[in-house]
């Protein structure tokens, strides 16, 4: 087992820390909610020609938006990187299907950008930000990739070991 794990070690780390922000945003939200909004209703003032009367209330779903895909992806990860460790891949492919699942994480920290960015630039620049495309882009990218790759192995036979 511990041979197993030391090929997918990279990509499941990634997963672990994926989950640990996800519950970190819970607990940060159930510890400090008041604090979290109010980031958002003082940034929300600052810039009232950015916003609208919904903006509080939809930058506040994107910090929950973060939490919910951050810990809902860290789930079903954990189980597609026993599907890799287990599957017929080569070790090489092994360590990079991880990796690429590893970092579907990334998705989860594209939400998390806009909810930082929007009380100061607006939620349009913030959904069309640089970081936040980049972020959504790589970590949906990856995950795609990954399941595509562990998907051609277990139902395909392709890159498996000779």
């Amino acid at each position: 087992m511990n041979q197993e794990i030391k090929k997918v070690k990279l990509g499941l780390f990634l997963v672990m820390l994926t989950l640990v922000f996800g519950i970190s945003l819970g607990a940060g939200f159930g510890i400090a909610e008041d604090t979290v909004k109010s980031y958002i209703s003082n940034g929300v003032s600052a810039h009232p020609a950015l916003h609208d009367a919904n903006s509080n209330s939809k930058i506040w779903r994107y910090a929950q938006r973060a939490h919910f895909h951050a810990t809902g992806i860290a789930a079903f990860s954990i189980g597609l990187i026993v599907l890799v460790m287990f599957s017929s891949l080569k070790d090489c492919w092994k360590k990079y299907t991880a990796i690429l699942i590893g970092l579907g994480g990334l998705y989860p920290l594209s939400w998390f950008s806009m909810f930082v960015l929007a009380p100061s630039i607006g939620r349009n620049a913030a959904h069309h930000h640089i970081i936040t495309e980049v972020l959504a882009y790589c970590g949906v990218g990856g995950l795609l990739l990954g399941i595509t790759i562990l998907s051609a192995n277990l139902f395909l036979g392709m890159f498996q070991n000779d």
